[in-house]
């Protein structure tokens, strides 16, 4: 399991493990709040082709799917 502080998640870098469409580079360009401080969405960008995707955040703690940095 990847630990992540969703305060520290805006910007960072992540490989995928299971690439698509030559996508495998990616980093977080969206974080949204609410008035709890919890994650209401996240945006993923690509890094080859700049495609965005919304995620939900906590996928990226799953080391099957998510490695973090550029790998």
């Amino acid at each position: 399991m990847n630990h992540i502080s969703p305060k520290s998640l805006l910007h960072s870098k992540w490989t995928s493990t299971q690439v698509k469409n030559k996508e495998k580079h990616f980093l977080i360009t969206k974080v949204l709040f609410d008035e709890d401080q919890k994650i209401i969405e996240c945006v993923i960008q690509a890094v080859m082709n700049l495609n965005e995707y919304y995620i939900d955040w906590r996928n990226l703690k799953d080391k099957t799917l998510w490695k973090i940095g550029w790998q």
